[in-house]
Protein backbone atom coordinates (compact mmCIF):
# COMPACT_ATOMS: atom_id res chain seq x y z
CA UNK A 1 0.00 0.00 0.00
CA UNK A 2 1.37 3.76 -0.61
CA UNK A 3 2.43 6.40 1.70
CA UNK A 4 -0.41 8.22 0.75
CA UNK A 5 -3.22 5.87 1.60
CA UNK A 6 -1.22 4.55 4.34
CA UNK A 7 -1.13 7.74 6.00
CA UNK A 8 -4.94 8.38 5.07
CA UNK A 9 -5.74 5.18 6.82
CA UNK A 10 -3.85 6.00 10.12
CA UNK A 11 -5.83 9.67 10.48
CA UNK A 12 -8.87 7.51 9.36
CA UNK A 13 -8.49 4.81 12.17
CA UNK A 14 -7.27 7.90 15.22
CA UNK A 15 -10.29 8.94 14.68
CA UNK A 16 -12.88 6.38 13.99
CA UNK A 17 -14.99 5.13 16.87
CA UNK A 18 -14.09 1.62 18.30
CA UNK A 19 -15.49 -1.24 17.11
CA UNK A 20 -16.25 -4.39 19.12
CA UNK A 21 -13.87 -7.06 17.79
CA UNK A 22 -16.11 -9.82 16.26
CA UNK A 23 -16.51 -13.27 18.45
CA UNK A 24 -17.61 -16.55 17.64
CA UNK A 25 -17.49 -18.36 14.35
CA UNK A 26 -17.18 -15.08 12.69
CA UNK A 27 -13.85 -14.19 13.87
CA UNK A 28 -11.56 -16.94 12.00
CA UNK A 29 -14.11 -15.78 8.67
CA UNK A 30 -12.97 -12.18 9.06
CA UNK A 31 -9.81 -13.18 9.70
CA UNK A 32 -9.39 -15.04 6.48
CA UNK A 33 -10.92 -12.30 4.30
CA UNK A 34 -8.69 -10.21 5.52
CA UNK A 35 -6.16 -12.39 4.66
CA UNK A 36 -7.30 -13.23 1.64
CA UNK A 37 -7.75 -9.29 0.25
CA UNK A 38 -4.47 -7.88 1.69
CA UNK A 39 -1.89 -6.76 -1.10
CA UNK A 40 0.45 -9.43 0.06
CA UNK A 41 -2.23 -11.96 -1.07
CA UNK A 42 -3.14 -10.09 -4.06
CA UNK A 43 0.70 -10.60 -4.91
CA UNK A 44 1.07 -13.49 -3.99
CA UNK A 45 -2.00 -15.11 -6.34
CA UNK A 46 -0.86 -12.97 -9.21
CA UNK A 47 2.72 -14.52 -9.17
CA UNK A 48 1.31 -17.96 -8.68
CA UNK A 49 -1.10 -17.00 -11.70
CA UNK A 50 1.64 -16.48 -13.35
CA UNK A 51 3.45 -19.24 -12.92
CA UNK A 52 0.31 -21.50 -13.59
CA UNK A 53 0.85 -20.13 -16.99
CA UNK A 54 4.23 -21.16 -17.69
CA UNK A 55 3.16 -25.29 -18.98
CA UNK A 56 0.80 -23.16 -21.29
CA UNK A 57 3.66 -22.36 -22.94
CA UNK A 58 6.09 -24.80 -22.92
CA UNK A 59 3.75 -27.64 -23.11
CA UNK A 60 1.58 -28.04 -26.20
CA UNK A 61 -2.12 -27.30 -25.99
CA UNK A 62 -5.02 -28.97 -27.28
CA UNK A 63 -7.19 -25.69 -28.53
CA UNK A 64 -4.00 -24.40 -30.39
CA UNK A 65 -2.31 -27.28 -31.84
CA UNK A 66 -3.87 -30.96 -31.63
CA UNK A 67 -1.97 -32.45 -34.23
CA UNK A 68 1.26 -31.33 -31.38
CA UNK A 69 -0.65 -32.80 -28.60
CA UNK A 70 -0.75 -36.00 -31.00
CA UNK A 71 2.94 -36.05 -31.26
CA UNK A 72 3.41 -35.31 -27.82
CA UNK A 73 1.79 -38.65 -27.19
CA UNK A 74 3.52 -40.41 -30.10
CA UNK A 75 6.76 -39.26 -28.32
CA UNK A 76 5.78 -40.07 -24.72
CA UNK A 77 3.71 -42.40 -24.02
CA UNK A 78 3.88 -42.76 -20.32
CA UNK A 79 4.12 -39.38 -19.39
CA UNK A 80 1.21 -37.68 -21.52
CA UNK A 81 -1.40 -39.87 -20.06
CA UNK A 82 -0.22 -38.06 -16.97
CA UNK A 83 -0.12 -34.64 -18.12
CA UNK A 84 -3.88 -34.83 -19.56
CA UNK A 85 -4.69 -35.67 -15.91
CA UNK A 86 -3.48 -32.63 -14.75
CA UNK A 87 -5.02 -30.71 -17.71
CA UNK A 88 -1.42 -29.73 -18.84
CA UNK A 89 -2.66 -29.70 -22.42
CA UNK A 90 -5.53 -27.48 -21.40
CA UNK A 91 -3.88 -25.49 -18.57
CA UNK A 92 -5.85 -21.97 -18.93
CA UNK A 93 -9.23 -24.31 -18.84
CA UNK A 94 -7.74 -26.14 -16.06
CA UNK A 95 -9.94 -26.22 -12.66
CA UNK A 96 -6.78 -25.58 -11.01
CA UNK A 97 -5.94 -22.06 -13.10
CA UNK A 98 -9.96 -21.29 -12.57
CA UNK A 99 -9.38 -21.74 -8.93
CA UNK A 100 -6.28 -19.06 -8.85
CA UNK A 101 -7.87 -17.06 -11.20
CA UNK A 102 -11.23 -16.47 -9.44
CA UNK A 103 -9.15 -15.78 -6.17
CA UNK A 104 -6.81 -13.62 -7.38
CA UNK A 105 -10.19 -11.33 -8.98
CA UNK A 106 -11.85 -11.85 -5.39
CA UNK A 107 -8.62 -10.49 -3.40
CA UNK A 108 -8.03 -7.58 -5.90
CA UNK A 109 -11.91 -6.09 -5.64
CA UNK A 110 -11.76 -6.90 -1.60
CA UNK A 111 -8.56 -4.66 -1.58
CA UNK A 112 -8.89 -2.07 -4.00
CA UNK A 113 -12.56 -1.49 -2.67
CA UNK A 114 -11.49 0.32 0.41
CA UNK A 115 -8.18 1.92 -0.58
CA UNK A 116 -10.46 3.84 -3.67
CA UNK A 117 -12.24 4.91 -0.58
CA UNK A 118 -9.19 6.36 1.26
CA UNK A 119 -7.77 8.29 -2.03
CA UNK A 120 -11.20 9.83 -2.57
CA UNK A 121 -11.61 10.84 0.86
CA UNK A 122 -8.00 12.10 1.26
CA UNK A 123 -8.68 14.17 -2.34
CA UNK A 124 -10.97 16.32 -0.55
CA UNK A 125 -8.99 17.22 2.66
CA UNK A 126 -7.07 20.59 2.48
CA UNK A 127 -3.01 20.31 3.14
CA UNK A 128 -1.57 19.83 6.53
CA UNK A 129 -0.92 23.13 8.02
CA UNK A 130 2.49 24.27 8.05
CA UNK A 131 5.02 23.07 10.66
CA UNK A 132 5.83 24.99 13.94
CA UNK A 133 9.72 25.55 12.36
CA UNK A 134 9.91 25.62 9.18
CA UNK A 135 14.00 25.86 8.74
CA UNK A 136 14.20 22.11 10.57
CA UNK A 137 13.58 20.78 7.63
CA UNK A 138 15.86 19.46 5.69
CA UNK A 139 15.00 21.42 2.53
CA UNK A 140 14.19 25.36 3.49
CA UNK A 141 15.15 28.92 3.16
CA UNK A 142 14.38 31.97 4.51
CA UNK A 143 14.58 35.35 3.39
CA UNK A 144 12.87 39.04 3.82
CA UNK A 145 10.62 40.74 1.07
CA UNK A 146 9.61 44.45 1.45
CA UNK A 147 5.34 43.48 1.00
CA UNK A 148 3.18 42.88 3.19
CA UNK A 149 2.90 38.90 4.66
CA UNK A 150 -1.19 39.00 2.97
CA UNK A 151 0.91 40.00 -0.33
CA UNK A 152 3.55 37.38 -0.09
CA UNK A 153 0.94 34.69 0.23
CA UNK A 154 -1.11 35.54 -2.05
CA UNK A 155 1.62 35.72 -4.75
CA UNK A 156 3.43 32.40 -3.37
CA UNK A 157 -0.22 30.66 -3.61
CA UNK A 158 -0.57 32.38 -7.19
CA UNK A 159 2.80 30.75 -7.98
CA UNK A 160 2.41 27.35 -6.79
CA UNK A 161 -1.32 27.16 -8.49
CA UNK A 162 0.51 27.88 -11.91
CA UNK A 163 2.69 25.01 -11.28
CA UNK A 164 -0.45 22.72 -10.63
CA UNK A 165 0.07 22.40 -6.64
CA UNK A 166 -3.10 22.15 -4.70
CA UNK A 167 -2.89 24.96 -1.48
CA UNK A 168 -4.83 26.26 1.50
CA UNK A 169 -4.30 29.45 2.98
CA UNK A 170 -4.22 29.90 6.50
CA UNK A 171 -4.04 32.75 9.21
CA UNK A 172 -2.17 31.39 12.47
CA UNK A 173 -3.02 32.94 15.49
CA UNK A 174 0.32 35.27 16.22
CA UNK A 175 -0.78 37.17 12.76
CA UNK A 176 1.34 35.00 10.99
CA UNK A 177 -0.36 34.32 6.86
CA UNK A 178 1.03 30.50 5.61
CA UNK A 179 0.70 28.41 2.78
CA UNK A 180 0.32 24.90 2.75
CA UNK A 181 0.60 23.19 -0.95
CA UNK A 182 0.99 19.60 -1.98
CA UNK A 183 1.48 17.82 -5.27
CA UNK A 184 1.60 14.05 -6.33
CA UNK A 185 -1.93 12.66 -5.53
CA UNK A 186 -1.69 11.53 -9.23
CA UNK A 187 1.24 8.24 -7.71
CA UNK A 188 -1.56 7.08 -5.54
CA UNK A 189 -4.00 7.70 -8.67
CA UNK A 190 -1.81 5.68 -11.18
CA UNK A 191 -1.43 3.14 -8.36
CA UNK A 192 -5.27 2.65 -8.41
CA UNK A 193 -5.54 2.84 -12.11
CA UNK A 194 -3.26 -0.13 -12.71
CA UNK A 195 -4.86 -1.87 -10.22
CA UNK A 196 -8.27 -1.64 -11.85
CA UNK A 197 -7.44 -1.97 -14.91
CA UNK A 198 -5.77 -5.40 -13.64
CA UNK A 199 -9.11 -6.01 -12.49
CA UNK A 200 -10.81 -5.11 -15.76
CA UNK A 201 -8.13 -7.19 -17.75
CA UNK A 202 -9.18 -10.34 -15.80
CA UNK A 203 -12.84 -9.46 -16.91
CA UNK A 204 -12.06 -8.94 -20.33
CA UNK A 205 -10.24 -12.71 -20.00
CA UNK A 206 -13.08 -14.40 -17.86
CA UNK A 207 -15.42 -13.27 -20.45
CA UNK A 208 -13.15 -14.78 -23.48
CA UNK A 209 -13.61 -17.88 -21.18
CA UNK A 210 -17.70 -17.79 -20.44
CA UNK A 211 -18.80 -16.66 -24.17
CA UNK A 212 -15.64 -17.65 -26.47
CA UNK A 213 -14.74 -20.49 -28.76
CA UNK A 214 -11.88 -21.83 -30.39
CA UNK A 215 -11.45 -24.43 -32.94
CA UNK A 216 -8.83 -25.96 -34.93
CA UNK A 217 -8.84 -27.57 -38.11
CA UNK A 218 -6.29 -28.89 -41.09
CA UNK A 219 -7.51 -27.81 -44.69
CA UNK A 220 -5.53 -29.25 -47.49
CA UNK A 221 -4.97 -27.25 -50.71
CA UNK A 222 -7.99 -27.40 -52.81
CA UNK A 223 -10.17 -28.13 -50.20
CA UNK A 224 -12.91 -26.00 -47.69
CA UNK A 225 -14.21 -25.19 -44.22
CA UNK A 226 -17.20 -23.83 -42.87
CA UNK A 227 -18.07 -22.84 -39.70
CA UNK A 228 -19.83 -25.89 -38.02
CA UNK A 229 -18.80 -27.48 -35.27
CA UNK A 230 -18.90 -31.15 -36.68
CA UNK A 231 -16.60 -29.49 -39.35
CA UNK A 232 -13.64 -29.09 -36.73
CA UNK A 233 -10.79 -31.23 -35.90
CA UNK A 234 -10.80 -29.89 -32.02
CA UNK A 235 -13.61 -27.56 -30.93
CA UNK A 236 -12.87 -25.92 -27.45
CA UNK A 237 -16.30 -24.18 -26.31
CA UNK A 238 -16.41 -22.01 -23.12
CA UNK A 239 -19.28 -22.74 -20.44
CA UNK A 240 -21.84 -20.58 -21.47
CA UNK A 241 -21.74 -21.03 -25.59
CA UNK A 242 -23.74 -22.65 -27.96
CA UNK A 243 -23.67 -23.77 -31.22
CA UNK A 244 -26.02 -21.43 -32.80
CA UNK A 245 -23.44 -18.42 -32.08
CA UNK A 246 -21.23 -19.79 -34.35
CA UNK A 247 -20.94 -17.37 -37.75
CA UNK A 248 -22.40 -18.79 -40.57
CA UNK A 249 -19.07 -18.27 -42.59
CA UNK A 250 -16.55 -19.96 -45.02
CA UNK A 251 -13.55 -20.47 -46.78
CA UNK A 252 -11.29 -22.41 -49.18
CA UNK A 253 -7.71 -22.81 -49.29
CA UNK A 254 -6.85 -22.42 -52.76
CA UNK A 255 -3.34 -22.09 -51.97
CA UNK A 256 -0.34 -22.09 -49.32
CA UNK A 257 2.87 -20.54 -50.18
CA UNK A 258 6.37 -21.18 -48.01
CA UNK A 259 9.78 -19.30 -48.21
CA UNK A 260 12.76 -20.60 -46.62
CA UNK A 261 15.94 -19.37 -46.23
CA UNK A 262 18.60 -21.36 -47.43
CA UNK A 263 19.86 -23.09 -44.59
CA UNK A 264 16.23 -23.93 -44.22
CA UNK A 265 14.74 -21.83 -41.36
CA UNK A 266 11.59 -20.41 -42.78
CA UNK A 267 10.82 -16.80 -44.08
CA UNK A 268 7.51 -16.82 -44.56
CA UNK A 269 3.99 -18.36 -44.72
CA UNK A 270 0.94 -17.10 -46.21
CA UNK A 271 -2.62 -19.24 -47.10
CA UNK A 272 -4.47 -17.77 -49.53
CA UNK A 273 -7.83 -18.33 -48.93
CA UNK A 274 -11.07 -17.08 -50.73
CA UNK A 275 -14.03 -16.85 -47.86
CA UNK A 276 -17.87 -15.89 -47.82
CA UNK A 277 -18.92 -14.25 -44.42
CA UNK A 278 -22.67 -15.77 -45.32
CA UNK A 279 -24.10 -18.41 -47.24
CA UNK A 280 -24.35 -17.20 -50.90
CA UNK A 281 -22.15 -14.19 -50.28
CA UNK A 282 -19.76 -13.52 -53.45
CA UNK A 283 -16.39 -15.13 -52.52
CA UNK A 284 -13.62 -12.25 -51.39
CA UNK A 285 -10.00 -13.10 -51.57
CA UNK A 286 -7.54 -12.91 -48.41
CA UNK A 287 -4.30 -13.91 -47.58
CA UNK A 288 -3.84 -15.23 -43.95
CA UNK A 289 -0.11 -14.95 -42.20
CA UNK A 290 1.25 -15.60 -38.89
CA UNK A 291 0.51 -11.53 -37.90
CA UNK A 292 -2.43 -11.12 -40.15
CA UNK A 293 -5.45 -13.11 -39.02
CA UNK A 294 -8.75 -12.87 -40.92
CA UNK A 295 -11.54 -11.26 -38.80
CA UNK A 296 -14.70 -12.34 -40.63
CA UNK A 297 -18.38 -12.29 -38.03
CA UNK A 298 -16.52 -11.61 -34.87
CA UNK A 299 -14.18 -14.44 -34.87
CA UNK A 300 -10.34 -14.54 -35.59
CA UNK A 301 -9.34 -17.15 -38.13
CA UNK A 302 -5.28 -17.74 -37.50
CA UNK A 303 -2.65 -19.84 -39.23
CA UNK A 304 -1.18 -22.11 -37.16
CA UNK A 305 0.46 -24.43 -39.12
CA UNK A 306 1.29 -26.09 -42.11
CA UNK A 307 2.61 -29.55 -43.43
CA UNK A 308 2.77 -31.64 -47.26
CA UNK A 309 -0.83 -33.56 -48.46
CA UNK A 310 0.17 -36.35 -50.76
CA UNK A 311 -2.38 -36.61 -53.75
CA UNK A 312 -2.10 -40.75 -54.20
CA UNK A 313 -4.56 -43.17 -56.77
CA UNK A 314 -4.70 -46.90 -55.46
CA UNK A 315 -6.93 -49.02 -58.20
CA UNK A 316 -7.85 -52.41 -58.26
CA UNK A 317 -6.35 -54.95 -60.31
CA UNK A 318 -9.06 -54.25 -63.08
CA UNK A 319 -7.65 -50.71 -63.01
CA UNK A 320 -10.53 -49.78 -61.39
CA UNK A 321 -9.99 -46.28 -59.20
CA UNK A 322 -11.04 -47.12 -55.37
CA UNK A 323 -9.02 -44.28 -53.98
CA UNK A 324 -8.62 -40.99 -54.93
CA UNK A 325 -6.90 -38.55 -52.23
CA UNK A 326 -4.84 -36.16 -50.79
CA UNK A 327 -4.12 -37.23 -47.35
CA UNK A 328 -2.04 -35.18 -45.31
CA UNK A 329 1.23 -35.98 -43.82
CA UNK A 330 2.65 -34.93 -40.15
CA UNK A 331 5.80 -33.72 -39.75
CA UNK A 332 8.33 -34.86 -37.74
CA UNK A 333 11.47 -32.35 -37.68
CA UNK A 334 12.24 -28.78 -39.11
CA UNK A 335 13.15 -30.29 -42.29
CA UNK A 336 9.66 -31.59 -42.54
CA UNK A 337 10.12 -35.22 -42.94
CA UNK A 338 6.69 -36.66 -42.51
CA UNK A 339 4.78 -39.18 -41.84
CA UNK A 340 0.96 -40.24 -42.80
CA UNK A 341 -1.32 -43.42 -43.04
CA UNK A 342 -3.64 -44.60 -46.03
CA UNK A 343 -6.72 -46.82 -45.30
CA UNK A 344 -8.40 -48.85 -47.83
CA UNK A 345 -11.39 -50.79 -46.65
CA UNK A 346 -13.39 -51.11 -49.67
CA UNK A 347 -13.17 -51.24 -53.31
CA UNK A 348 -10.48 -54.24 -53.09
CA UNK A 349 -10.27 -57.76 -52.26
CA UNK A 350 -8.49 -57.53 -49.52
CA UNK A 351 -8.46 -54.36 -47.03
CA UNK A 352 -5.08 -52.62 -47.70
CA UNK A 353 -3.24 -50.04 -45.48
CA UNK A 354 0.15 -47.76 -46.43
CA UNK A 355 2.31 -46.08 -43.88
CA UNK A 356 5.12 -43.61 -45.99
CA UNK A 357 7.60 -41.45 -45.02
CA UNK A 358 7.98 -38.33 -46.88
CA UNK A 359 10.75 -36.43 -47.55
CA UNK A 360 10.60 -33.17 -49.57
CA UNK A 361 14.58 -33.15 -50.20
CA UNK A 362 15.50 -36.27 -50.04
CA UNK A 363 18.93 -36.74 -48.98
CA UNK A 364 20.52 -40.77 -48.09
CA UNK A 365 22.43 -40.41 -44.83
CA UNK A 366 24.53 -42.87 -42.67
CA UNK A 367 21.62 -43.45 -39.96
CA UNK A 368 19.31 -43.69 -43.02
CA UNK A 369 16.90 -41.60 -45.26
CA UNK A 370 16.16 -37.80 -44.49
CA UNK A 371 14.97 -34.20 -45.79
CA UNK A 372 17.54 -31.89 -46.18
CA UNK A 373 15.04 -29.03 -46.89
CA UNK A 374 12.17 -28.22 -45.66
CA UNK A 375 10.82 -26.98 -49.34
CA UNK A 376 9.79 -29.76 -52.27
CA UNK A 377 13.06 -29.94 -54.43
CA UNK A 378 13.34 -33.55 -54.63
CA UNK A 379 10.29 -35.12 -53.23
CA UNK A 380 10.46 -38.83 -52.42
CA UNK A 381 7.64 -41.42 -50.85
CA UNK A 382 8.69 -44.05 -48.50
CA UNK A 383 5.88 -46.20 -48.96
CA UNK A 384 5.17 -50.06 -46.73
CA UNK A 385 1.76 -51.98 -47.91
CA UNK A 386 -0.04 -54.10 -45.68
CA UNK A 387 -3.09 -55.97 -45.93
CA UNK A 388 -5.52 -57.48 -43.18
CA UNK A 389 -8.03 -56.05 -41.05
CA UNK A 390 -7.83 -52.87 -40.10
CA UNK A 391 -9.92 -52.36 -37.70
CA UNK A 392 -12.79 -50.12 -38.80
CA UNK A 393 -15.49 -52.30 -38.52
CA UNK A 394 -14.84 -53.26 -34.18
CA UNK A 395 -16.19 -49.63 -33.23
CA UNK A 396 -13.27 -48.89 -31.70
CA UNK A 397 -12.18 -45.05 -32.40
CA UNK A 398 -8.96 -45.11 -33.91
CA UNK A 399 -6.78 -42.04 -34.81
CA UNK A 400 -6.25 -41.41 -38.91
CA UNK A 401 -2.55 -41.12 -38.34
CA UNK A 402 -2.03 -44.63 -37.10
CA UNK A 403 -2.31 -48.16 -38.50
CA UNK A 404 -2.19 -51.35 -36.78
CA UNK A 405 0.37 -52.83 -38.09
CA UNK A 406 0.86 -55.73 -35.56
CA UNK A 407 -2.17 -57.47 -36.40
CA UNK A 408 -1.46 -57.12 -40.66
CA UNK A 409 1.06 -58.50 -42.98
CA UNK A 410 3.12 -56.81 -44.64
CA UNK A 411 3.05 -57.42 -48.56
CA UNK A 412 5.78 -54.89 -50.01
CA UNK A 413 7.77 -52.04 -49.59
CA UNK A 414 8.84 -49.27 -52.44
CA UNK A 415 9.95 -45.71 -53.15
CA UNK A 416 8.38 -43.36 -55.00
CA UNK A 417 8.80 -40.03 -57.14
CA UNK A 418 5.62 -38.00 -58.14
CA UNK A 419 4.10 -39.13 -61.28
CA UNK A 420 5.22 -42.88 -60.37
CA UNK A 421 3.10 -45.92 -59.73
CA UNK A 422 3.55 -49.24 -57.82
CA UNK A 423 2.25 -52.29 -58.97
CA UNK A 424 1.62 -54.86 -56.51
CA UNK A 425 2.16 -58.65 -56.94
CA UNK A 426 -1.58 -58.77 -57.24
CA UNK A 427 -2.27 -56.58 -59.45
CA UNK A 428 -3.35 -53.63 -57.04
CA UNK A 429 -1.51 -50.30 -58.18
CA UNK A 430 -0.75 -46.97 -55.90
CA UNK A 431 0.04 -43.77 -57.94
CA UNK A 432 1.68 -40.80 -56.30
CA UNK A 433 -0.15 -38.43 -58.35
CA UNK A 434 1.52 -35.18 -56.91
CA UNK A 435 2.84 -33.31 -53.41
CA UNK A 436 -0.07 -30.51 -52.41
CA UNK A 437 0.25 -28.84 -48.96
CA UNK A 438 -1.90 -28.07 -45.67
CA UNK A 439 -2.79 -25.15 -43.36
CA UNK A 440 -3.78 -25.90 -39.66
CA UNK A 441 -6.04 -22.77 -38.79
CA UNK A 442 -7.21 -22.05 -35.81
CA UNK A 443 -10.83 -20.38 -35.29
CA UNK A 444 -11.50 -17.96 -32.16
CA UNK A 445 -13.93 -15.92 -30.87
CA UNK A 446 -13.12 -13.51 -27.49
CA UNK A 447 -15.70 -11.54 -27.00
CA UNK A 448 -13.33 -9.69 -24.13
CA UNK A 449 -10.78 -8.65 -26.83
CA UNK A 450 -11.86 -5.15 -26.72
CA UNK A 451 -11.89 -4.52 -23.10
CA UNK A 452 -8.42 -6.18 -22.58
CA UNK A 453 -6.61 -4.27 -24.98
CA UNK A 454 -8.51 -0.87 -23.26
CA UNK A 455 -7.17 -2.21 -19.88
CA UNK A 456 -3.74 -2.89 -21.16
CA UNK A 457 -3.60 0.86 -21.90
CA UNK A 458 -4.72 1.78 -18.87
CA UNK A 459 -2.05 0.10 -16.84
CA UNK A 460 0.82 1.11 -18.97
CA UNK A 461 -0.97 4.71 -17.87
CA UNK A 462 -1.20 3.76 -14.33
CA UNK A 463 2.30 2.59 -14.02
CA UNK A 464 3.80 5.22 -15.52
CA UNK A 465 1.92 7.78 -13.12
CA UNK A 466 2.79 5.47 -9.98
CA UNK A 467 6.57 5.23 -11.30
CA UNK A 468 7.18 8.74 -12.34
CA UNK A 469 5.12 11.04 -9.93
CA UNK A 470 6.60 11.96 -6.45
CA UNK A 471 4.59 13.05 -3.16
CA UNK A 472 5.82 16.44 -2.04
CA UNK A 473 4.76 18.77 -0.08
CA UNK A 474 5.64 22.55 0.98
CA UNK A 475 4.91 25.60 3.07
CA UNK A 476 5.62 28.94 3.01
CA UNK A 477 5.17 31.49 5.75
CA UNK A 478 5.12 35.12 6.14
CA UNK A 479 5.29 37.34 9.03
CA UNK A 480 6.31 41.08 9.87
CA UNK A 481 9.79 41.43 10.52
CA UNK A 482 10.66 41.47 14.58
CA UNK A 483 11.90 44.95 16.09
CA UNK A 484 14.87 45.78 14.74
CA UNK A 485 15.37 44.61 11.24
CA UNK A 486 15.18 47.66 9.13
CA UNK A 487 14.74 47.62 5.90
CA UNK A 488 12.24 44.78 5.74
CA UNK A 489 7.72 44.60 5.83
CA UNK A 490 8.58 40.59 6.33
CA UNK A 491 9.87 37.72 6.87
CA UNK A 492 9.23 34.70 4.88
CA UNK A 493 10.33 30.93 5.77
CA UNK A 494 9.46 28.10 3.36
CA UNK A 495 10.26 24.28 3.88
CA UNK A 496 9.35 21.62 2.36
CA UNK A 497 9.34 17.68 2.42
CA UNK A 498 8.87 14.67 -0.22
CA UNK A 499 7.96 10.72 -0.12
CA UNK A 500 11.40 10.37 -2.52
CA UNK A 501 13.83 11.66 -4.79
CA UNK A 502 15.15 14.51 -2.30
CA UNK A 503 17.84 15.47 -5.06
CA UNK A 504 14.96 16.36 -7.86
CA UNK A 505 13.24 17.96 -4.87
CA UNK A 506 15.41 20.01 -3.87
CA UNK A 507 15.88 21.49 -7.17
CA UNK A 508 12.32 21.83 -7.82
CA UNK A 509 12.34 23.86 -4.17
CA UNK A 510 14.97 25.99 -4.85
CA UNK A 511 13.12 27.27 -8.18
CA UNK A 512 9.85 27.80 -6.40
CA UNK A 513 11.90 29.53 -3.86
CA UNK A 514 13.69 31.43 -6.49
CA UNK A 515 10.71 32.55 -8.20
CA UNK A 516 8.76 33.98 -4.92
CA UNK A 517 11.73 35.99 -4.46
CA UNK A 518 12.17 37.77 -7.22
Amino acid sequence: MTDTVTETATEHLSTAPSVSAPTGRRRPLLRAWRQLTSMRTALLLLSLLALAAIPGTLIPQRGLNPVKVAQFYSDHPTLAPAFDKLSLFDVFAAPWFAAIYLLLFVSLIGCLVPRIRLHARALRRTPPAAPRHLLRLSTSSDWTDPRSATDVIGAATAALKSARWRTDVRTEPDGAVSVAAEKGYLRETGNLVFHVALLLLLTGIALGGLFGYKGTVLVPEGSGFANVQSSYDVFSPSRLFHDTKLPPFSFTLDKFTATYQDNGQPKSFAAHVTYQPTPGATGRPFDISPNNPLSIGGSDVYLVGHGYALHLQVRDPKGRLVYDKSTPFLPDDAMFTSHGVVKVPDGLPHQLGLTGFFYPTYGPSPLGAQSTFPGAKDPVLDLAAWQGDLGLSSGRPQSVYTLPVAQLRNIGTTQLAPGKTWRMKDGTTVTFVSVQQWATFQVAHDPGTTIVLVAAGFIVAGLLCSLRVRRRRLWVRARPAADGRVGAATVVEAGGLARSDADGFTAEFDRLVNRLKD
